[in-house]
């Protein structure tokens, strides 16, 4: 025990080099989440109030993100997407694109069930009122269903945190990829990884514990 915490100065004295790493990690996985929120709710209300065309587009997208392996969609977007455009992705950006689409299909399911639990009764008694269709949706069904959400929500937040490291592969600089090249250089794979876990869990941990605490503290908000 005492060797292994020695060795683990290799950490302390690349903390610069991995911190880099880390800091791209977490742009990612901010990024992503942003993005994937918005577009999962809007796919979602698509797909619930969309005309049918919409909805077996938002459908066949679905299933189909569901169906493919991330590893997949990031190689794709970072080597093929460029083929078939004729213009250059970065790493960085084929990554988030990636994690987008990917992660978004399973926004979408998650924000629908939480629409679709909200009783048909409120979109009545809103148009009884005089509202747009849009009006209670936006203001009536949605806030209901996305803080009924949260709880599944955390759990996708925590994986996009979790799949950042799929980006490695195409050689986006993020903690993973760092923390390889220095295991590599250092032949110190067990203090690099562990560290790497430790620290990958430092950073969701508590963010998914945070969402959690929210939903207790909104819950009956959700409730109709």
């Amino acid at each position: 025990m005492v060797d292994f915490m020695t060795d683990l100065s290799v950490v302390y004295d690349n903390w610069r080099y991995l911190g880099g790493g880390l800091l791209v990690t977490v742009c990612l996985w901010v990024s992503a989440v942003v993005l994937v929120t918005i577009s999962g709710i809007l796919l979602a209300v698509a797909r619930t109030y969309g005309p049918p065309w919409l909805v077996r587009i938002v459908a066949f997208y679905v299933d189909t993100m569901r169906s493919t392996p991330l590893l997949v969609i990031m190689v794709l977007a970072y080597f093929a997407l460029p083929l078939a455009v004729g213009v250059t992705i970065p790493a960085f950006p084929a990554a988030l694109l990636a994690l987008t689409l990917e992660a978004s299909a399973y926004a979408c399911e998650i924000a629908r069930a939480g629409i679709s639990s909200i009783r048909a009764g409120q979109m009545s008694a809103g148009l009884a009122l005089g509202m747009s269709k849009a009006q209670i949706i936006r203001k009536v069904i949605l806030p209901q269903a996305l803080i009924r959400v949260l709880p599944p929500y955390g759990t996708l937040v925590a994986g996009i945190g979790k799949n950042t490291a799929v980006a490695s592969v195409i050689a986006v600089p993020d903690f993973l990829q760092q923390s390889t090249v220095l295991s590599s250089q250092t032949f110190q794979p067990t203090e690099i990884f562990t560290s790497a876990l430790v620290i990958y869990f430092i950073l969701i941990f508590p963010v998914t514990r945070m969402i959690d605490l929210l939903y207790r503290k909104v819950e009956r908000l959700g409730r109709s």
